[in-house]
């Protein structure tokens, strides 16, 4: 139970006191942001010497496999605490039976092996999910117009073995189907990869916020109906404390909420719930919104990043997803 707050009555308390100079606020803050909270999100294409913008995320970039590598410089350089890959693929990529997603040769399990070649010491997280390889657009196999469960977490193992295989040091499964966190901890432990993090998407809910990043990877004209068989319902928090349970018990490490910001209560219930390393995805329409409302000049696009930022720190989230990673991590550099 926290302690009950207690204050002498004015004027021997004056709580402006300590709000006088930033000398004096910076000794009183009660929660910090550092570059080393922050993973960066990019997309990664095939090609070679390509950065091609992604329209609806200003300044967001989908890269080749090279520049992929220039990202990771930078990141390091920064101190940003990881990168996290996402593929594009186009429609002539997918397939019903999203075998491209175990290949070693994908474009990830290829910017996998660049990053740990270039930049070693840089943490790499993956995404572990069927979506981006899916024609259908769904984050499992669609049978008879049902999104199914157990032969999708069957291939998700094959999924993040390859990706560990190729040097990922987090797997990050956000398909939400039931089991596949024990499937592969199994997986990793039986492979020697067992090393290898899980930082599980364990809250995510079926949010209208995902639009542009389906713009990103490729999946907005692939996407037949909707996720909600699978993700979460936006009106429920008990469910999200239940799946978090779940998926500490079958192994993973790490665990996330996802969107962030309009789930602000959900990062503070399972922090204080289980008090296990707990991240929040600030997702593209969180990004893109506030990107838009700076280029109109409604905003101070620069402070309410960082406002939006510490929102999840005082949440009690250990760190972050987030395309604002290298802006913020220069200015917390100055």
């Amino acid at each position: 139970m926290a302690p009950t707050p207690i204050s002498a009555p004015f004027p021997a308390a004056r709580l402006r006191r300590t709000r006088q100079s930033e000398g004096i606020r910076g000794l009183v803050r009660e929660n910090g942001l550092s570059a080393a909270d922050l993973i960066w999100p990019v997309f990664v294409r095939s090609g070679t010497e390509i950065e091609e913008p992604v329209p609806s995320m200003p300044g967001v970039m989908r890269r080749s496999v090279d520049k992929i590598v220039d990202a990771a410089h930078e990141a390091e350089a920064l101190g940003i605490g990881a990168i996290c890959i996402f593929p594009y693929t186009g429609i002539e990529e997918r397939t019903e039976d999203c075998t491209g997603a175990w290949d070693p040769e994908n474009h990830t399990n290829r910017a996998i092996r660049a990053i740990k070649a270039a930049v070693p010491s840089l943490t790499v997280m993956t995404d572990v999910a069927l979506d981006t390889y899916n024609i259908n657009g769904h984050d499992g196999f669609v049978e008879n117009g049902e999104i199914v469960n157990d032969r999708t977490v069957e291939a998700l193992v094959w999924m993040a073995l390859a990706q560990a295989d190729a040097g990922a040091d987090i797997i990050g499964p956000s398909d939400m189907m039931d089991g596949r966190i024990g499937a592969i901890r199994t997986g990793l432990e039986a492979k020697g990869h067992q090393n290898v993090m899980i930082l599980s998407y364990a809250a995510k809910y079926a949010s209208a916020f995902y639009g542009p990043f389906r713009d990103a990877v490729g999946a907005s004209s692939a996407l037949s109906g909707d996720k909600k068989t699978y993700q979460m319902d936006p009106a429920n928090s008990d469910e999200a404390l239940r799946l978090v349970a779940r998926d500490l018990g079958e192994g993973a490490d790490m665990v996330m909420v996802k969107p962030g910001m309009p789930y602000l209560d959900i990062c503070r219930r399972v922090k204080d719930t289980f008090g296990a390393p707990t991240f929040a995805y600030q997702v593209s329409g969180e990004y893109s919104m506030i990107k838009a409302a700076a280029a109109q000049g409604w905003i101070d696009e620069e402070r309410v990043m960082m406002e939006s930022l510490m929102a999840f720190k005082r949440a009690g989230c250990d760190g972050v997803l987030t395309y604002f990673a290298p802006a913020a991590a220069k200015i917390l550099g100055r």
